[in-house]
């Protein structure tokens, strides 16, 4: 992967992988194999399909929804993909007679770069893996082999001029195409991001409560993609669009009883409704300002905060100032102060809704 360390201390110098501070923790093992395991003399790649049944941006004129990508619409893929790698990796060091190991995107391995070096397919402009069978809906998996395997040859870029994946992000998260500012990615801010989403981005999140599969619907490559066949990555039809008012009042055990199994659960109840709540302030529904009203006295200042919020998105301010009547005088965490200023001094009653 010739380049590779070096583009990885840039992006890295730059700041764009944000608070994922993991990024820049075991680079030299993240960026050579054989700094994992230095047995290794041999890359299996291999990806499992997760296309979806139908196209994700349709979801978006639903604002009464909430948009859930298409990965985590189903059993967490680590466990599936990795059983699978467990079950091929045994048959490999049998017949090789050389021991194995198997990753699936918890350890320091680049999938993608290693991907595309493999002939799997290659990085789009979203730097993204596409692949011209499965388009860009692919979990990809490693296994590491002791064995010497003659390799295939690399998957060459086969994006031309297209720039679509560039031009749909809502929040200009490329600088420049094969590279990502995650600061900027709608998919690290509603998972990665623990803290409040900066406002600028809050009207661009739309109803997006759990990751973003714009640049990846746009693709055109996806036209000759297939709905994903794996009996345990079927996506599961009650979060395909669930409402955001039933969202809206997830206790901690619902909110696990709901996501038990699939990926959104590592996000935790908290984070979760911050992005639903934001989503509600987006809905331009007056009848779900009910909903965020509720939430203004959780224990949580992160679900407080983005409830106010969302209320002074959808009412006006002297309902407002009712509001914080009720719930906001006794408040002391500085984010939800800020939150209540700014709903209070934005919206009067002859502001229409945005």
């Amino acid at each position: 992967m010739p380049g590779l360390p070096e583009r990885l201390s840039a992006w890295l110098a730059a700041g764009a992988h944000g608070e994922m501070a993991w990024m820049a923790e075991r680079t030299a093992e993240r960026t050579a194999p054989a700094g994992l395991w230095p047995e290794v003399r041999s890359v299996v790649m291999l990806g499992l399909s997760y296309a979806p049944g139908t196209n994700p941006l349709d979801l978006l004129a639903r604002r009464d929804r909430a948009a859930i990508a298409a990965y985590a619409q189903r059993r967490d893929y680590h466990e599936v993909v990795k059983g699978k790698l467990k079950e091929l990796g045994g048959l490999l060091a049998a017949r090789s007679g050389r021991p194995v190991k198997v990753f699936v995107d918890t350890a320091p391995v680049m999938e993608k770069p290693l991907a595309e070096a493999a002939g799997l397919g290659w990085q789009g402009k979203h730097t993204v893996l596409i692949s011209r069978e499965h388009g860009n809906w692919l979990l990809l998996g490693a296994i590491y082999s002791a064995a010497e395997l003659e390799p295939d040859a690399p998957e060459p870029e086969h994006c031309g001029t297209c720039r679509r994946c560039l031009d749909i992000c809502p929040t200009a998260a490329f600088p420049e195409p094969f590279r990502l500012d995650a600061r900027r990615c709608l998919s690290y801010l509603t998972i990665e991001h623990a803290g409040p989403i900066p406002a600028e981005f809050r009207a661009p999140m739309g109803n997006r409560v759990f990751g973003c599969d714009d640049c990846l619907a746009i693709c055109p490559w996806n036209k000759f993609a297939q709905d994903a066949r794996a009996t345990r990555l079927a996506a599961r039809d009650d979060l395909a669009a669930p409402p955001l008012a039933d969202l809206a009042r997830l206790d901690d055990a619902a909110f696990r009883r709901l996501f038990a199994g699939t990926p959104v659960k590592r996000t935790g109840r908290d984070r979760f409704l911050r992005n639903v709540l934001i989503a509600i302030g987006n809905s331009g529904d007056r009848a779900l300002a009910a909903e965020a009203a509720r939430l203004l006295d959780d224990p949580a200042p992160l679900v407080r905060g983005m409830a106010v919020w969302a209320c002074g998105r959808l009412l006006d301010r002297n309902a407002c100032a009712d509001l914080h009547a009720r719930s906001g005088r006794g408040e002391a965490d500085p984010h939800v102060l800020a939150e209540w200023r700014a709903a209070l001094a934005t919206r009067d009653e002859e502001t229409p809704l945005p």
